[in-house]
């Protein structure tokens, strides 16, 4: 979300732009108003959205076209004022201002605009009739609001609308032709749909709903409450509520019916919770956390980690057979934009009947974290690792091990995953030395097939020193190397070498 707001006002002379802003900080009508006004910081204290609020007055008479393209450009959104008393003043959003803020972006993203209606005081009646049929010819207009500078009517309003356009835009969410969410903003609330899912029913019990309920407002809903949702969903979505519980379907046209109805914010509020961005993708923030790992250091998952990730094994082992099979893994995988582990880590892990085992699963996560604690991260992240731990960030599911000098030092080690480099000429037979420390022999179907496309690591739980560790074999050049002269006897006896 943006941390500040820029709103410039424009329109044609005398409509009272000048006076909007004049009356918003002055609390009153001012006798005098100059030919424009100095541009206004409102803190973030006192604006409804808690972010600097920045607005920028323009005059025709004292700005060449160039510095209004300027002041445009610089801008979050503008609001576009006409008098409410003067036709030729809503003619000219048509023909003059709209082309002006968006003119040159017929296929790029476009500033969000408010139609302000001034002096409201002097009609009767409403000027919406004459408006509405712009708002519908430029879908950039977020809303329009009838406002009287001289009676202060509404005046705070317009600018709480132009801050909500700027921090809560429709644009992303909903393309208001089709009158549709965006294709972008039903997949993102379709993983957030998955993530919510805890039981994969393919629909949110009241206690799933209250959860997430809870995690994204800070509080459930009341069970009333939660009666009057559902009820609103079955009379407009078919199947959109199933046994007592919301469906997908039901999910999504309860957003829809947010945004429709003005409360784009709900939305977005769901949206922020889960990591997105402005551009609904999930931002560098949520993704990548920081961590400090030092020279020397290594990275683990901690018992956080591995309760989280076993969590999500035990979730998607739909059949409780203690493994999971490749429809399972792809179910699991549904809420990353593609399968973070690539076909090679079938290689990598014990295996079962070509299914993968919790054992195996764990020793994956595992790998990951050692190699690249950065994927680790990101790819908890997609789990909803901070959401659903109820955490600041996944970087709580890691430890950040000593320094491998203090461990040689000490001459101990507390880490609990160790790495062993097995190398030597090609054709000796390293990548069958992997696949043996993987209970896998030369004659295994599996090894067959694996060595089509040989592993560079090989990763296994080993006893060393009475305490079982994670062993991490890597193919490299040269001689064995272990980090613990215990580890390179662990994986001998592991490949039925040792003594």
């Amino acid at each position: 979300m943006k941390r500040d707001v820029r709103i410039l006002l424009l329109g044609e002379a005398q409509v009272g732009k000048t006076s909007l802003i004049m009356s918003l900080v002055g609390e009153e009508f001012p006798e005098e108003v100059p030919p424009r006004a100095e541009e206004i910081t409102i803190p973030a204290d006192v604006t409804p959205e808690k972010v600097p609020t920045h607005i920028v007055d323009s005059s025709e008479a004292e700005q060449t076209v160039e510095e209004l393209q300027d002041e445009i450009h610089k801008a979050n959104v503008v609001c576009v004022v006409y008098d409410v008393s003067e036709e030729a003043t809503i003619e000219k959003i048509r023909t003059k201002w709209i082309p002006l803020v968006n003119g040159g972006t017929e296929k790029g993203p476009r500033v969000p605009i408010i139609l302000v209606g001034n002096k409201s005081d002097l009609r009767p009646g409403s000027s919406m009739e004459a408006v509405l049929p712009i708002m519908s010819q430029f879908p950039e207009i977020e809303t329009c609001v009838e406002c009287s500078a001289k009676n202060l009517r509404n005046i705070s309003e317009l600018f709480y609308y132009a801050q909500k356009a700027v921090l809560h835009p429709t644009a992303p969410l909903y393309d208001p032709e089709t009158k549709q969410l965006k294709p972008e903003c039903t997949q993102a609330l379709t993983r957030i749909f998955r993530l919510s899912d805890q039981d994969l029913d393919q629909a949110l019990s009241d206690e799933e709903l209250n959860a997430f309920q809870k995690s994204c407002f800070g509080h459930p809903l009341a069970p009333q409450a939660l009666e009057d949702v559902k009820m609103v969903v079955r009379k407009n979505v078919a199947g959109g509520v199933r046994d007592d519980r919301l469906t997908l379907d039901g999910f999504l046209f309860l957003n829809t019916l947010f945004i429709q109805r003005g409360r784009h914010e709900t939305t977005w509020t769901i949206l922020r919770r889960f990591g997105y961005g402005d551009t609904l993708e999930l931002s560098t923030d949520y993704l990548f956390p920081p961590l400090h790992v030092p020279p020397g250091c290594s990275t683990e998952l901690n018992h956080f980690g591995y309760q989280f990730v076993q969590r999500v094994f035990e979730k998607h082992d739909q059949d409780h057979d203690g493994t999971l099979s490749l429809a399972e893994l792809q179910d699991l995988f549904s809420v990353f934009p593609a399968p973070p582990w690539g076909p090679q880590f079938l290689q990598e892990v014990r295996t079962e009947a070509g299914r993968l085992s919790l054992h195996g699963y764990l020793c994956q996560w595992t790998l990951v974290t050692y190699l690249d604690v950065r994927r680790c991260l990101e790819h908890l992240g997609y789990l909803g690792y901070p959401i659903l731990c109820k955490q600041d960030s996944q970087a709580h599911a890691i430890t950040v091990t000593r320094e491998k000098r203090l461990d040689q030092e000490k001459g101990q080690t507390q880490r609990n995953v160790l790495l062993c480099k097995v190398v030597g000429a090609r054709g000796v037979g390293k990548s069958a030395f992997l696949q043996a420390f993987l209970g896998r022999g030369l004659g295994h179907q599996e090894t067959r097939e694996l060595h089509k496309v040989p592993a560079v690591y090989a990763i296994n739980t080993v006893q060393v020193n009475g305490q079982e560790k994670y062993l991490i074999v890597s193919v490299g050049v040269g001689g064995i190397l272990a980090i613990d002269p215990s580890a390179c006897w662990a994986v001998l006896s592991q490949c039925g070498l040792g003594n």
